[in-house]
């Protein structure tokens, strides 16, 4: 701790006063005026009896003045070094040293390309910025909206959780029950960007096209004028517009409703089934990364994680509303379970009214702070300062 402060503050001073500043009496004295040299009596023959500087020996300051004829530039320099070794000392017994601790393992991995539409699982999954990516299927980079732009989730169309989309060779594939499949191309140039309404928040998609726009209008129903919209790498991201915003700080989103990844174990989703007359899936909560192996809950305390080499970083806890009372299987809304035994248990503390009200907590929502590649029975880590 010392030396480090010695040398920041050595590098303080030269930076603040450079070489000028310093009193005559520690500056380095002039070099006397060099006598001229003799000829040699004892000279070769031949040779010139006056040694060159490169034949004679140097004092260690004539040899500094030779190499750095610029003494403030030295001084600089020698300065810039010294800070260098100050910060360098200082980060090296000043910061935290992290705590590892293995504390679950992926059991699965979900992506959910349209948003409120069916999950496709996956062995491995790319984790970038912006949440899953397997292949060319992003995480809910897809999303339906009425002719005026606003979003529709299965909160006002729960048989939007049986729609199915997957991507392969460059075409997307669009299913559902009692549906011909439709296909067409990802990327669609020609077609109008149109901006969006989401949680109040705007943000742009691309038109997938008049077939799509049928395809929802034959399956949801012939008097609804929806739009399928795409967004792309090269769109303007989105921030949450409300008060969660105050604790997403570390990156933006395409349609997720807050964070770009989502959590929950498996333990807490037996908890809830313990309380419940009829058991649900993990599903049912659309997570991104399930994991296994550790207590119920227990996710609630994880503020930092790494799984491979991917690092998480908690944002929130995911509060839950009315859709999570959709059946995933069926695409029947109840509007009562689990929603209300959640509510009995898993309220906020009164500190975090002002951003949960009174939205019960499953699941902990979370920023990329790491990206990599994440695999089913990878281990997961708690990381602790």
């Amino acid at each position: 701790m010392l030396l480090c402060l010695l040398s920041l503050s050595f590098a303080l001073v030269f930076f603040r006063f450079g070489a000028g500043s310093f009193p005559a009496a520690v500056r380095q004295p002039e070099p006397p005026p060099r006598a001229n040299f003799r000829p040699s009596v004892n000279a070769p023959h031949g040779r010139s009896a006056v040694q060159s500087p490169s034949e004679s020996k140097m004092k260690p300051t004539e040899l500094f003045n030779a190499l750095v004829p610029n003494r403030r530039s030295a001084v600089v320099l020698g300065g810039a070094g010294a800070a260098l070794l100050g910060f360098g000392l200082c980060y090296k017994y000043l910061r935290k040293p992290e705590k590892v601790v293995r504390v679950g393992v992926v059991s699965k991995l979900l992506i959910h390309p349209l948003k409120s539409g069916k999950a496709t699982s996956v062995a491995a999954a790319e984790c970038e910025e912006m949440g899953l990516k397997s292949g060319e299927l992003r995480d809910r980079h897809w999303l339906v909206v009425t002719a005026d732009g606003h979003t529709v989730t299965g909160r006002q169309e729960p048989r939007l959780v049986l729609v199915s989309l997957t991507c392969e060779g460059g075409q997307v594939c669009l299913s559902g029950p009692d549906m011909e499949e439709l296909r067409f191309p990802i990327d669609q140039p020609e077609n109008p960007v149109i901006s969006c309404r989401l949680f109040g928040d705007d943000v742009q998609g691309r038109e997938c096209g008049e077939e799509a726009s049928r395809w929802l209008a034959r399956y949801l129903g012939d008097d609804k004028n929806l739009r399928l919209v795409h967004f792309e790498p090269e769109m303007k991201a989105r921030r949450p517009g409300d008060s969660k915003a105050l604790l997403q700080r570390y990156q933006q989103v395409a349609y997720p409703d807050v964070g770009p990844v989502l959590l929950l174990s498996e333990a807490s989703v037996d908890d809830l089934n313990s309380r419940l007359e009829k058991d649900v899936t993990a599903e049912r909560f659309r997570p991104n990364i399930i994991i296994g192996d550790c207590q119920a809950f227990e996710e609630d305390s994880w503020e930092e994680i790494q799984i491979g080499s991917v690092r998480l970083q908690r944002i929130m806890s995911c509060d839950r509303c009315v859709f999570t009372t959709v059946d995933p299987e069926t695409g029947v809304i109840s509007r009562k379970e689990p929603l209300q035994t959640m509510k009995s248990y898993r309220l906020c503390k009164p500190s975090e009214r002002h951003i949960y009200k009174s939205s019960p907590l499953f699941g902990q929502l979370h920023a990329v702070k790491r990206t990599g590649v994440l695999h089913v029975g990878d281990a997961v880590y708690k990381i602790s300062h």
